[in-house]
């Protein structure tokens, strides 16, 4: 019987607000409210950050802190790939969604061989490089690195040669190349997007399922839809951001709330679709900043209720 592993990564440098670093503690904090265990009840393991960086000159401007960076998502990748290894089912729990990276170059680590899919569960596509990012937030990037797509068609910075190298590092994470092909991206949610990001998806075909889709056409039909589109992949990835659920309706305390997104059941459902297949290999949750929250701990509890009933599933369906 395998066993589940949460591995917690506090970095929160590749986000352009502060504060995700604690929405891990959040989590916690919002299991205890409810006398919850479930904190007590999983081994866990803690990567080491980098969020001191914070405090130094930003030099590489389109890749902030990518050195940084680099070294987090290295050693979260070390640690899910090893877990993997031991037969671990890896519930990954980061501060800002530049971990992603991270997290797919480890399974890709772990399972060479192996086709992935990836269910990105976000209000945004996060596919810049930093030849197409207006922020330079490397949060807004895990997946152009993972596909290894430097999206130059829509090049709009001129990068430093340093940046060149390390974005190349970046892409090489864990084992070299390209971790992900486009056709096995299926988005749910993403509603906040430049124009760069709506080139690489439009050129590739890659389904985006909006909030209104789903409700519109009901999400038992989508979801069918969506399994299918991964039938092709041996295993899959689900990378669940709290933007991803409506910012009005659970709280602002994320560091880019998007309105109109899904609530909390409807994550849920979408989540646990996936795990049913019995092709997930791992499960991560990102972007809680509790400073931001509007609601107290609110979107703490909400993120905790989700991972609760997906820690569930994942019990019921790949650990038996």
């Amino acid at each position: 019987m395998k066993e589940i592993k949460l591995v917690k990564n506090r970095s929160d440098i590749g986000a352009g607000t502060r504060g995700s670093d604690l929405g891990i503690d959040a989590i916690e904090i919002a299991a205890i409210n409810k006398n919850d265990d479930y904190f007590n009840l999983y081994p866990y393991e803690n990567v080491e950050t980098e969020n001191e960086t914070i405090y130094n000159k930003v030099n590489n401007s389109f890749a902030k802190r990518i050195g940084s960076v680099l070294n987090v998502c290295t050693r979260l990748s070390n640690s899910v790939s090893r877990n993997l290894k031991e037969d671990i089912y890896p519930i990954v729990l980061s501060g800002d969604h530049s971990s992603a990276l991270g997290t797919i170059s480890g399974i890709k680590a772990a399972y060479p061989t192996k086709t992935l899919g990836v269910v990105w569960i976000d209000a945004h596509a996060d596919v810049h490089s930093p030849y197409t990012s207006p922020s330079g937030n490397i949060h807004g990037m895990p997946l152009a690195a993972a596909l290894s797509d430097d999206n130059l068609s829509f090049k709009i910075n001129e990068v430093s040669e340093e940046t060149v190298d390390l974005w190349d590092k970046m892409k090489n994470i864990g084992i070299e190349g390209q971790k992900i092909e486009h056709q096995n991206i299926v988005y749910f949610g993403v509603r906040d997007t430049e124009e760069p990001e709506e080139g690489v998806i439009a050129e590739n075909g890659i389904k985006n399922y909006m909030v209104e889709e789903m409700r519109y056409r009901g999400f038992e039909q989508c979801l069918e839809e969506a399994i299918q589109r991964l039938e092709s992949c041996d295993m899959i990835y689900i990378s669940f951001d709290v933007d991803s659920m409506d910012c009005d309706l659970i709280s602002k305390g994320t560091g880019t709330p998007v309105s109109r997104g899904f609530d909390i059941d409807e994550a849920i459902r979408i989540i646990q679709a996936f795990v049913k297949t019995k092709k997930t290999v791992c499960f991560e949750v990102v972007e809680v900043n509790p400073t931001l929250d509007d609601k107290g701990n609110k979107m703490a509890e909400a993120a905790f209720d989700v991972l609760k009933a997906t820690t569930a599933t994942i019990t019921e369906k790949m650990i038996s």
